[in-house]
């Protein structure tokens, strides 16, 4: 039988999230006394010799340098990045769109800093043209997120992740 078990939150021994990996692994780690169970369930998985805490927070006892990670420059990632919300009205609907704020046929370059979310509206409004063509202006600037955004994800879907989630939304850091 095949049961369906929570994903564990992994810090670093600095408590900075790193990953999310299976039960399975960390479960691995575990008995190879390489983290500290920080939040568990109060399940159980047992074996003919072992009982271990099934985990939703484990922390490394090493601090592990981890290389920067960059996250894909994709659609959903950029609407994620503006929080669904339009970079020239600021309005939130459920059909965004991604604008060239530098259209690509006057050098513009697909890039954390050229393309944001916009609403149908104001992408055909924009349309070619530069902003300053047409006296319309970005909400923010646009920015590349760093990886804690990915798993921002998850915020409030894993009540004991949150407190080690700790970014705000719409906040992204470099």
């Amino acid at each position: 039988m095949m049961l369906n078990l929570p994903r564990v939150l992994l810090l670093n021994y600095s408590y900075e999230p790193i990953m999310v990996v299976s039960v399975k692994k960390a479960i691995l780690l575990y008995i190879l006394d390489k983290i500290d169970i920080l939040e568990r369930s109060e399940n159980n998985i047992r074996s003919l010799y072992l009982t271990v805490p099934v985990p939703y927070v484990i922390k490394l006892k090493n601090y592990l340098y981890v290389k920067p990670r960059k996250l894909a420059l994709t659609r959903r990632n950029v609407i994620k990045r503006d929080n669904a919300t339009c970079q020239y009205c600021g309005s939130n609907t459920s059909s965004m769109t991604i604008d060239h704020i530098i259209p690509k046929d006057k050098g513009g370059k697909d890039s954390w800093d050229n393309l944001v979310a916009a609403c149908k509206k104001c992408n055909i409004d924009k349309g070619n043209y530069l902003l300053n063509e047409i006296n319309m202006k970005l909400l923010k600037k646009p920015a590349r997120p760093s990886y804690l955004l990915h798993l921002q994800k998850y915020k409030g879907k894993h009540s004991t992740w949150d407190p080690y989630l700790y970014l705000k939304k719409g906040e992204c850091f470099e």
